[in-house]
Protein backbone atom coordinates (compact mmCIF):
# COMPACT_ATOMS: atom_id res chain seq x y z
CA UNK A 1 0.00 0.00 0.00
CA UNK A 2 1.35 3.90 -0.74
CA UNK A 3 1.62 6.88 1.30
CA UNK A 4 -1.88 7.56 2.49
CA UNK A 5 -3.30 10.56 0.68
CA UNK A 6 -3.87 13.44 1.92
CA UNK A 7 -7.98 14.39 1.25
CA UNK A 8 -8.70 17.11 -0.79
CA UNK A 9 -9.57 20.27 1.51
CA UNK A 10 -13.46 21.57 1.73
CA UNK A 11 -14.32 25.14 3.37
CA UNK A 12 -17.07 24.97 5.72
CA UNK A 13 -19.46 27.39 7.68
CA UNK A 14 -21.42 26.43 10.59
CA UNK A 15 -21.13 30.01 12.55
CA UNK A 16 -23.98 30.22 14.78
CA UNK A 17 -25.83 26.68 14.57
CA UNK A 18 -26.23 24.25 16.50
CA UNK A 19 -24.59 20.72 15.80
CA UNK A 20 -25.62 17.67 17.80
CA UNK A 21 -22.58 15.12 17.84
CA UNK A 22 -20.49 16.53 15.22
CA UNK A 23 -18.00 14.03 13.76
CA UNK A 24 -15.38 15.61 11.23
CA UNK A 25 -12.34 13.08 12.34
CA UNK A 26 -9.94 12.80 9.92
CA UNK A 27 -11.18 15.62 7.49
CA UNK A 28 -9.26 18.36 5.76
CA UNK A 29 -10.71 21.88 6.53
CA UNK A 30 -9.86 24.97 4.77
CA UNK A 31 -11.42 27.84 6.26
CA UNK A 32 -13.49 26.05 8.85
CA UNK A 33 -15.67 28.84 10.56
CA UNK A 34 -17.68 27.92 14.10
CA UNK A 35 -17.66 31.50 15.75
CA UNK A 36 -20.75 31.06 17.96
CA UNK A 37 -21.54 27.91 17.19
CA UNK A 38 -23.11 25.63 20.08
CA UNK A 39 -21.91 21.66 19.83
CA UNK A 40 -24.05 20.06 21.57
CA UNK A 41 -23.31 15.57 22.67
CA UNK A 42 -19.86 14.62 21.95
CA UNK A 43 -18.07 16.27 19.53
CA UNK A 44 -15.09 14.97 17.57
CA UNK A 45 -12.30 16.71 15.40
CA UNK A 46 -9.30 13.46 15.92
CA UNK A 47 -7.14 13.67 13.17
CA UNK A 48 -8.77 16.55 11.54
CA UNK A 49 -6.47 18.88 9.33
CA UNK A 50 -6.95 22.52 9.00
CA UNK A 51 -5.74 23.60 6.02
CA UNK A 52 -6.45 27.17 6.62
CA UNK A 53 -8.29 29.24 9.73
CA UNK A 54 -9.86 27.52 12.12
CA UNK A 55 -12.48 30.13 13.54
CA UNK A 56 -14.14 28.58 16.97
CA UNK A 57 -14.39 32.06 18.50
CA UNK A 58 -17.23 32.44 21.09
CA UNK A 59 -18.49 28.89 20.82
CA UNK A 60 -20.13 26.74 23.53
CA UNK A 61 -19.31 22.85 23.78
CA UNK A 62 -21.57 21.23 25.88
CA UNK A 63 -20.61 18.29 26.25
CA UNK A 64 -17.02 16.68 25.60
CA UNK A 65 -14.54 17.49 22.71
CA UNK A 66 -11.81 15.55 20.92
CA UNK A 67 -9.19 17.55 18.85
CA UNK A 68 -6.77 14.77 19.68
CA UNK A 69 -3.88 14.53 17.18
CA UNK A 70 -5.32 17.63 14.78
CA UNK A 71 -3.44 20.14 12.84
CA UNK A 72 -4.39 23.60 12.74
CA UNK A 73 -2.25 25.06 9.67
CA UNK A 74 -3.37 28.90 9.96
CA UNK A 75 -4.50 30.88 13.00
CA UNK A 76 -6.69 29.02 15.11
CA UNK A 77 -9.21 31.13 17.44
CA UNK A 78 -10.70 29.86 20.41
CA UNK A 79 -11.26 33.44 22.18
CA UNK A 80 -13.73 33.25 24.90
CA UNK A 81 -15.11 29.29 23.88
CA UNK A 82 -16.37 28.22 26.69
CA UNK A 83 -16.13 24.26 27.04
CA UNK A 84 -18.00 22.75 29.65
CA UNK A 85 -17.11 19.35 28.74
CA UNK A 86 -13.73 17.69 28.58
CA UNK A 87 -11.32 19.70 26.09
CA UNK A 88 -8.84 16.71 24.80
CA UNK A 89 -6.33 18.10 22.38
CA UNK A 90 -3.41 15.88 23.28
CA UNK A 91 -1.09 15.84 20.70
CA UNK A 92 -2.05 18.60 18.42
CA UNK A 93 0.02 20.79 16.20
CA UNK A 94 -0.60 24.24 16.39
CA UNK A 95 1.61 26.11 13.35
CA UNK A 96 0.14 29.30 13.99
CA UNK A 97 -1.01 31.46 16.85
CA UNK A 98 -2.55 29.26 18.97
CA UNK A 99 -5.43 32.06 20.22
CA UNK A 100 -7.50 31.52 23.79
CA UNK A 101 -7.57 34.70 25.01
CA UNK A 102 -10.79 37.01 24.30
CA UNK A 103 -13.33 36.41 22.14
CA UNK A 104 -13.53 40.21 20.18
CA UNK A 105 -13.36 40.48 16.65
CA UNK A 106 -11.06 42.95 15.62
CA UNK A 107 -11.96 44.81 12.24
CA UNK A 108 -11.01 47.71 9.78
CA UNK A 109 -13.57 50.76 9.59
CA UNK A 110 -14.29 49.52 6.34
CA UNK A 111 -14.34 46.35 6.60
CA UNK A 112 -18.09 44.34 5.09
CA UNK A 113 -18.36 42.45 8.35
CA UNK A 114 -19.55 45.06 9.89
CA UNK A 115 -22.73 45.17 7.53
CA UNK A 116 -23.71 42.08 8.93
CA UNK A 117 -23.08 42.22 12.80
CA UNK A 118 -26.91 42.71 13.56
CA UNK A 119 -27.05 39.20 12.85
CA UNK A 120 -24.51 37.53 14.83
CA UNK A 121 -26.61 36.21 17.61
CA UNK A 122 -24.01 34.73 20.55
CA UNK A 123 -25.04 32.02 22.76
CA UNK A 124 -26.55 33.03 26.08
CA UNK A 125 -24.62 33.83 28.79
CA UNK A 126 -25.92 31.27 31.34
CA UNK A 127 -23.05 30.34 33.27
CA UNK A 128 -23.47 29.44 37.01
CA UNK A 129 -23.40 32.87 39.19
CA UNK A 130 -22.79 34.98 36.43
CA UNK A 131 -24.40 38.07 34.89
CA UNK A 132 -23.92 38.55 30.70
CA UNK A 133 -21.21 41.07 30.93
CA UNK A 134 -22.11 42.08 27.81
CA UNK A 135 -18.58 41.48 26.03
CA UNK A 136 -18.52 43.05 22.07
CA UNK A 137 -19.30 40.75 19.41
CA UNK A 138 -16.60 42.88 17.36
CA UNK A 139 -14.10 46.16 17.97
CA UNK A 140 -12.10 48.79 15.36
CA UNK A 141 -8.88 47.21 15.40
CA UNK A 142 -6.99 50.10 16.52
CA UNK A 143 -9.05 49.79 19.90
CA UNK A 144 -7.32 46.68 20.82
CA UNK A 145 -3.74 47.74 20.66
CA UNK A 146 -2.54 44.99 22.74
CA UNK A 147 -2.94 41.08 22.78
CA UNK A 148 -3.61 41.09 26.77
CA UNK A 149 -6.60 44.24 25.79
CA UNK A 150 -10.26 43.09 25.25
CA UNK A 151 -11.66 40.94 28.52
CA UNK A 152 -12.26 37.43 29.50
CA UNK A 153 -10.44 34.33 27.56
CA UNK A 154 -11.67 30.65 26.96
CA UNK A 155 -13.10 28.56 29.78
CA UNK A 156 -12.44 25.23 30.74
CA UNK A 157 -15.34 23.47 33.51
CA UNK A 158 -13.87 20.19 32.99
CA UNK A 159 -10.21 18.67 32.71
CA UNK A 160 -8.28 20.05 29.24
CA UNK A 161 -5.35 18.14 27.55
CA UNK A 162 -2.58 20.08 26.06
CA UNK A 163 -0.19 16.78 26.35
CA UNK A 164 2.58 16.33 23.78
CA UNK A 165 1.10 19.68 21.95
CA UNK A 166 3.44 21.72 19.46
CA UNK A 167 2.78 25.28 19.13
CA UNK A 168 5.13 26.74 16.95
CA UNK A 169 3.42 30.08 16.79
CA UNK A 170 2.26 32.19 20.26
CA UNK A 171 0.09 29.99 22.88
CA UNK A 172 -2.01 32.30 23.81
CA UNK A 173 -4.34 32.12 27.03
CA UNK A 174 -4.46 35.29 28.40
CA UNK A 175 -7.50 35.28 31.15
CA UNK A 176 -8.09 31.84 30.27
CA UNK A 177 -10.05 30.00 32.87
CA UNK A 178 -9.49 26.51 34.17
CA UNK A 179 -11.87 25.16 36.15
CA UNK A 180 -10.14 21.37 36.70
CA UNK A 181 -6.96 19.93 35.84
CA UNK A 182 -5.20 21.93 32.44
CA UNK A 183 -2.17 19.03 31.72
CA UNK A 184 0.59 20.86 29.61
CA UNK A 185 3.00 17.81 30.22
CA UNK A 186 5.62 17.23 27.14
CA UNK A 187 4.16 20.67 25.31
CA UNK A 188 6.55 22.27 23.28
CA UNK A 189 6.32 25.71 22.73
CA UNK A 190 8.09 27.89 20.17
CA UNK A 191 7.46 31.31 20.42
CA UNK A 192 5.76 32.99 23.02
CA UNK A 193 3.40 32.08 26.20
CA UNK A 194 0.72 33.50 28.03
CA UNK A 195 -0.07 30.86 30.58
CA UNK A 196 0.34 31.52 34.29
CA UNK A 197 -2.61 29.73 35.61
CA UNK A 198 -1.97 27.74 38.77
CA UNK A 199 -3.89 25.02 38.10
CA UNK A 200 -1.64 24.25 34.89
CA UNK A 201 0.84 21.17 35.20
CA UNK A 202 4.32 21.83 32.50
CA UNK A 203 6.04 18.93 33.62
CA UNK A 204 8.00 17.74 30.76
CA UNK A 205 7.21 20.58 28.78
CA UNK A 206 10.11 22.82 27.01
CA UNK A 207 9.92 26.28 25.27
CA UNK A 208 12.33 26.84 22.30
CA UNK A 209 13.12 31.15 23.16
CA UNK A 210 11.31 32.84 20.63
CA UNK A 211 10.68 36.16 21.50
CA UNK A 212 9.64 37.55 18.33
CA UNK A 213 5.94 38.40 19.59
CA UNK A 214 7.01 39.82 23.23
CA UNK A 215 7.87 38.42 26.11
CA UNK A 216 6.40 34.86 28.13
CA UNK A 217 5.02 34.36 31.15
CA UNK A 218 5.20 31.37 32.72
CA UNK A 219 3.01 30.01 35.66
CA UNK A 220 4.64 31.10 39.47
CA UNK A 221 6.24 27.87 40.69
CA UNK A 222 8.03 26.74 37.29
CA UNK A 223 11.13 28.17 35.45
CA UNK A 224 12.44 28.19 31.95
CA UNK A 225 15.90 29.62 31.25
CA UNK A 226 15.84 32.78 29.37
CA UNK A 227 16.73 31.34 26.50
CA UNK A 228 14.95 28.21 26.34
CA UNK A 229 15.16 24.57 27.58
CA UNK A 230 13.28 22.45 29.99
CA UNK A 231 10.21 23.60 32.09
CA UNK A 232 11.08 22.31 35.58
CA UNK A 233 9.68 22.78 39.29
CA UNK A 234 11.58 26.64 40.80
CA UNK A 235 12.84 25.47 43.66
CA UNK A 236 13.70 29.00 44.64
CA UNK A 237 9.90 29.38 45.37
CA UNK A 238 9.53 26.72 47.55
CA UNK A 239 8.08 25.03 49.34
CA UNK A 240 4.86 27.08 47.29
CA UNK A 241 4.58 24.50 45.07
CA UNK A 242 2.45 26.43 42.06
CA UNK A 243 -1.10 25.43 43.21
CA UNK A 244 -3.33 26.57 45.46
CA UNK A 245 -5.37 23.46 46.96
CA UNK A 246 -5.78 24.75 50.27
CA UNK A 247 -4.95 27.42 53.40
CA UNK A 248 -1.04 25.94 53.52
CA UNK A 249 -0.35 26.79 49.59
CA UNK A 250 -1.61 30.50 50.84
CA UNK A 251 0.12 30.54 53.46
CA UNK A 252 3.42 29.69 51.42
CA UNK A 253 2.23 32.41 49.00
CA UNK A 254 1.89 35.40 51.49
CA UNK A 255 5.59 34.23 52.99
CA UNK A 256 6.75 34.30 49.82
CA UNK A 257 6.08 37.82 49.34
CA UNK A 258 7.23 38.61 52.47
CA UNK A 259 10.87 36.91 51.88
CA UNK A 260 10.70 38.00 48.11
CA UNK A 261 9.25 41.48 48.03
CA UNK A 262 10.83 41.80 43.88
CA UNK A 263 7.75 38.23 43.88
CA UNK A 264 4.90 40.22 45.58
CA UNK A 265 3.52 41.53 42.47
CA UNK A 266 3.56 37.67 40.70
CA UNK A 267 1.99 36.79 44.01
CA UNK A 268 -1.09 39.22 43.28
CA UNK A 269 -0.92 37.68 39.80
CA UNK A 270 -1.10 34.21 41.04
CA UNK A 271 -4.07 35.03 43.43
CA UNK A 272 -6.00 36.62 40.77
CA UNK A 273 -5.86 33.34 38.88
CA UNK A 274 -6.87 31.64 41.31
CA UNK A 275 -10.05 33.78 41.85
CA UNK A 276 -11.11 34.24 38.34
CA UNK A 277 -11.58 30.54 38.24
CA UNK A 278 -15.57 29.88 37.54
CA UNK A 279 -17.06 28.63 40.98
CA UNK A 280 -19.05 25.37 39.31
CA UNK A 281 -22.03 24.98 41.59
CA UNK A 282 -24.85 27.88 42.52
CA UNK A 283 -23.52 29.73 45.24
CA UNK A 284 -27.30 31.62 45.77
CA UNK A 285 -28.58 27.77 46.89
CA UNK A 286 -29.83 27.09 49.58
CA UNK A 287 -27.68 24.59 50.85
CA UNK A 288 -24.05 23.54 49.81
CA UNK A 289 -22.20 19.94 50.28
CA UNK A 290 -18.91 19.89 52.82
CA UNK A 291 -16.94 19.93 49.78
CA UNK A 292 -18.68 23.08 48.24
CA UNK A 293 -18.44 24.84 51.52
CA UNK A 294 -14.39 24.08 51.56
CA UNK A 295 -14.34 25.67 48.02
CA UNK A 296 -16.08 29.20 49.02
CA UNK A 297 -13.99 29.03 52.31
CA UNK A 298 -10.57 28.78 50.72
CA UNK A 299 -11.93 31.39 48.06
CA UNK A 300 -12.64 33.76 50.54
CA UNK A 301 -9.37 32.91 52.42
CA UNK A 302 -7.35 33.96 49.04
CA UNK A 303 -9.55 37.19 48.57
CA UNK A 304 -8.10 37.82 52.36
CA UNK A 305 -4.39 36.58 51.24
CA UNK A 306 -4.71 39.30 48.57
CA UNK A 307 -6.25 41.91 50.66
CA UNK A 308 -3.25 41.34 53.05
CA UNK A 309 -0.78 42.17 49.88
CA UNK A 310 -2.85 45.30 49.20
CA UNK A 311 -2.68 46.58 52.50
CA UNK A 312 1.01 46.55 52.58
CA UNK A 313 2.15 47.78 49.01
CA UNK A 314 0.17 50.19 47.41
CA UNK A 315 1.47 50.32 44.08
CA UNK A 316 0.25 46.96 42.93
CA UNK A 317 -1.92 46.10 40.06
CA UNK A 318 -4.88 43.45 40.54
CA UNK A 319 -6.41 41.33 37.51
CA UNK A 320 -9.55 40.41 38.46
CA UNK A 321 -11.53 40.28 35.26
CA UNK A 322 -14.03 38.28 35.22
CA UNK A 323 -13.45 36.81 38.81
CA UNK A 324 -16.07 35.02 41.05
CA UNK A 325 -16.28 37.09 44.47
CA UNK A 326 -17.66 36.37 47.51
CA UNK A 327 -17.92 38.75 50.75
CA UNK A 328 -15.53 40.67 49.21
CA UNK A 329 -13.45 43.36 51.63
CA UNK A 330 -10.87 45.54 50.73
CA UNK A 331 -11.33 47.89 53.54
CA UNK A 332 -7.39 49.22 54.13
CA UNK A 333 -6.70 48.33 50.67
CA UNK A 334 -4.80 50.64 47.99
CA UNK A 335 -3.63 49.93 44.60
CA UNK A 336 -2.57 51.52 41.48
CA UNK A 337 -4.98 49.71 39.22
CA UNK A 338 -7.41 47.13 39.05
CA UNK A 339 -9.24 45.60 36.77
CA UNK A 340 -13.29 44.38 37.67
CA UNK A 341 -14.50 44.21 34.25
CA UNK A 342 -16.97 41.65 33.90
CA UNK A 343 -16.56 40.45 37.49
CA UNK A 344 -19.09 38.96 39.83
CA UNK A 345 -19.27 39.99 43.64
CA UNK A 346 -21.86 38.02 45.63
CA UNK A 347 -22.79 38.57 49.65
CA UNK A 348 -21.41 42.22 51.08
CA UNK A 349 -18.67 43.62 49.31
CA UNK A 350 -16.54 46.57 51.61
CA UNK A 351 -15.05 48.85 49.07
CA UNK A 352 -15.23 52.14 51.56
CA UNK A 353 -12.01 52.98 53.18
CA UNK A 354 -10.12 51.71 50.11
CA UNK A 355 -8.03 53.82 47.82
CA UNK A 356 -7.65 52.51 44.42
CA UNK A 357 -6.02 54.74 42.13
CA UNK A 358 -7.30 53.37 39.14
CA UNK A 359 -10.70 51.00 39.19
CA UNK A 360 -12.52 49.58 36.02
CA UNK A 361 -15.61 47.95 36.84
CA UNK A 362 -16.30 47.33 32.83
CA UNK A 363 -14.23 47.17 29.43
CA UNK A 364 -16.17 50.21 28.17
CA UNK A 365 -19.06 51.96 29.06
CA UNK A 366 -21.77 48.82 29.19
CA UNK A 367 -19.48 46.59 27.71
CA UNK A 368 -18.04 43.92 29.80
CA UNK A 369 -20.00 45.29 33.27
CA UNK A 370 -19.56 43.65 36.48
CA UNK A 371 -22.11 42.62 38.56
CA UNK A 372 -23.11 43.32 42.19
CA UNK A 373 -25.50 40.62 43.28
CA UNK A 374 -25.06 41.54 46.73
CA UNK A 375 -24.73 44.90 48.82
CA UNK A 376 -21.76 47.02 47.95
CA UNK A 377 -20.24 49.37 50.90
CA UNK A 378 -18.73 52.21 48.74
CA UNK A 379 -17.23 55.99 49.52
CA UNK A 380 -19.27 58.40 47.36
CA UNK A 381 -20.19 57.68 44.20
CA UNK A 382 -20.86 53.73 43.11
CA UNK A 383 -18.33 52.41 40.49
CA UNK A 384 -19.36 53.73 37.33
CA UNK A 385 -20.67 51.37 34.74
CA UNK A 386 -21.58 48.24 36.61
CA UNK A 387 -24.78 46.57 37.02
CA UNK A 388 -26.17 46.56 41.03
CA UNK A 389 -29.12 43.92 42.13
CA UNK A 390 -29.16 45.20 45.88
CA UNK A 391 -28.37 48.14 47.72
CA UNK A 392 -25.66 50.51 47.03
CA UNK A 393 -24.46 51.87 50.92
CA UNK A 394 -22.19 54.73 51.89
Amino acid sequence: MGPATRLPAVAIDHSGETLVDADLSGRVLDGADFADTRFHGTTRFAGATFAGGARFTRAVFHGDVDFTGARFEGEAEFGRVRFRGRADFTGAHFVDVAWFGRGTDTWWEDDEAWEGIEEIVPAPWDEPNEDDPQWPLAVLIEDYQDWEEGGDGARFRADASFRQVRFDGPAWFYNARFAAGAAFTGARFAERVQLDQPAVDLTGAAWAGGGEYGPSRWPLGWSVPAGGGDLTPDASVAPYAGRIADGTDLENLARLADERPELRQRVVQTLCAFLRVPVPFELRAGSRTAAQEALVALRKAAQEALAEQLRHTPDLNVWLCGATLVDLDLRGCAADFVDFSAAQFHGTTRLDGSRLKRARYSEDWSCGRATFHGDVVVDGEPPAHAVFHRAVLS
